[in-house]
């Protein structure tokens, strides 16, 4: 990261090498950053906003539905197939459908999101429901263990690692697609504050605009991280 700097300044700010329109100075775009916070931090809660959405909302259907299919083997089976079918298909083709179909541009966004992250969840999910210790699940039986206390006492603890997996996955699209969908027609968020600056040529703030998604993506990356090593501390 650090000798990726130098060279940018190096190459932009103490030499020609790089046009200076269209790679400004570090500082300068430093400068720029300090100048649009306030701007730049009402997009990203517009982006969160919508990542928060259509992921919790994927995740709050896919888990207890991967639990029950998995937990099926027939089911499961045949639900695994159709999962990696309907998952094949990149959720940014649903756009135009969504505009057509739904009343903002929001409600479409918060759509692909919840199609981006509800297959590898849910195929992360019935994965490892399928591939939990059937040791485990005999020994559950023979104390008499309910189903639904089965499903969310036994199973999904057991299948956490494999949860997670999807659940990664789910986030790492859901950001590719939030920002593609919003350089598509949104009136807001960092998808928006780059495409929007970049017609104009204002590279400054689409350098910003690029480095803000970055950081933020990071972020929550490691958030994320966290809570997967907190939830799964007992496998240590």
């Amino acid at each position: 990261m650090y000798v990726l700097l130098i060279l940018w300044t190096i190459a932009s700010a103490k030499s020609d090498i790089l046009d200076k329109a269209l790679f400004p100075p570090p500082g300068d775009v430093f400068k720029q950053f300090i100048e649009d916070i306030s701007k730049i931090l009402l997009n990203i809660g517009s982006s969160l906003g919508i990542i928060a959405q259509g992921y919790l909302l994927a995740l709050v259907i896919a888990i207890p539905l991967g639990l029950f299919l998995g937990y099926s083997v027939r089911l499961g089976n045949a639900a695994t197939y159709i999962s990696k079918f309907l998952g094949s298909i990149p959720p940014i083709v649903y756009i135009p459908y969504g505009i057509a179909l739904l009343p903002t541009f929001r409600s479409v966004s918060v759509f692909v999101i919840f199609l981006a992250s509800f297959w590898p969840v849910l195929s992360g999910t019935m994965s490892g429901v399928l591939n939990v210790d059937k040791r485990v699940i005999d020994s559950a039986r023979v104390l008499n263990v309910g189903k639904f206390s089965m499903l969310f006492s036994v199973i999904l603890p057991a299948s956490l690692s494999e949860i997670f997996v999807g659940c990664n996955q789910g986030l790492s699209v859901s950001f590719i697609l939030l920002t593609s969908a919003e350089m598509i027609g949104a009136n807001s968020g960092m998808g928006y504050y780059v495409k929007n600056y970049s017609d104009f040529g204002d590279y400054k703030r689409t350098i910003v605009g690029l480095l803000v998604i970055g950081i933020v993506v990071v972020v929550i990356s490691f958030l994320f991280n966290k809570l997967q090593r907190f939830l799964l501390r007992y496998k240590r």
